[in-house]
């Protein structure tokens, strides 16, 4: 069975310590509207799903688990069936954590970099219409979004979304972001353009961000959408990593907006949908044909971001790159 088609993107989970400012941004900013709220545990909808992103409460700032759809239960044996013939262990989620992310069940494995995919073929449905600030978000058949992250090993992180879930090269992009050479590989799973994002540093590999995940993306329903977002953004005081611009691969207008863990977050319209019978792989020389210049564009940013990115980058060396398909 090909899983082409068959999986998508559901969920993500967060953890961070500052859920005041997360609430602000995701509610106030981005416009999503609040599920549930305590001091704990924020829950934030986008569609007719429950849960879409949750932020718990801890000291992770980051990401710690992503959750992704199987279109059946056929297809979700296929999945737990090629790891376990990979060596790769797979875990049945509790009741209470698969209240939390608002799934009827869920497994999980360990991908790459350690970072959890949990997948479910059933989510909890919520029960009132919709009340947000944004007009609507893009998700039924291409999923909630995108993640981006990046890596030391791309060709093990290709490989695994390939081998485990049939997933597809849309492009490649290669430019220099922060001081660095980047190749970056769009992978789909669906009709969406990609759902994952795997970037490298060229030569030397090297990872210069301490989070898992580089970026989490969701598709706005108009443009009005994010000009709006991005003002209020903006006038609440969340620093932009890029301003509003598009990508040349799948066409997106959008803008990354600093989260209060650290990670970025993109906020899209109008990504173009992948024709598989007439798409073709290509090659991009720049991630942006215009805009997404960075809010702090100025010399002694750059050294101080470049510096950074450089030591965090040579700190990596000394830790290996969890992989889930590559032999001890």
């Amino acid at each position: 069975m090909s899983l082409f088609g068959k999986t998508k993107m559901g969920y993500a989970l967060v953890e961070s310590m500052h859920l005041a400012p997360w609430r602000t941004l995701l509610e106030e900013g981005i416009g999503l509207q609040v599920a549930h709220a305590d001091e704990e545990q924020l829950a934030f909808r986008m569609d007719g799903h429950a849960r879409r992103i949750i932020v718990r409460r801890g000291p992770a700032e980051d990401v710690i688990a992503t959750g992704w759809q199987l279109e059946n239960d056929a297809a979700l044996d296929t999945v737990v069936a090629r790891c376990r013939a990979r060596g790769i262990d797979v875990a049945s989620g509790s009741a209470e954590a698969a209240k939390e992310r608002g799934v009827a069940s869920f497994v999980t494995v360990q991908g790459p970099k350690g970072l959890p995919i949990e997948l479910f073929t059933e989510a909890t449905r919520a029960e009132t219409p919709l009340e947000m600030l944004a007009s609507g978000f893009v998700t039924g058949d291409g999923g909630m979004g995108h993640i981006a992250l990046t890596t030391r090993l791309p060709d093990d992180v290709e490989r695994f979304w390939g081998e485990l879930f049939d997933a597809r090269l849309s492009d490649r992009v290669a430019q220099r972001i922060a001081g660095v050479m980047l190749d970056i590989a769009f992978l789909r799973l669906n009709e969406r353009h990609h759902s994952m994002a795997i970037a490298a540093t060229r030569g030397l590999r090297l990872d210069p961000l301490r989070t898992k995940v580089q970026h989490v993306n969701v598709e706005a329903a108009s443009i009005d959408d994010i000009e709006r977002a991005f003002e209020r953004c903006r006038h609440l005081g969340f620093e932009m990593a890029h301003e509003i611009g598009q990508h040349p691969n799948d066409h997106q207008i959008s803008f990354y907006v600093i989260t209060p863990s650290g990670f970025e977050f993109e906020l899209g319209w109008n990504a173009r949908k992948v024709d598989e019978a007439s798409w073709r792989t290509a090659s991009y020389d720049a991630i942006s044909s215009w805009g997404h210049k960075p809010e702090r564009a100025g010399l002694v940013h750059r050294l101080a971001e470049n510096a950074g990115n450089f030591a965090r980058g040579l700190h990596s060396l000394l830790n290996p790159e969890y992989a889930p398909l590559r032999k001890p």
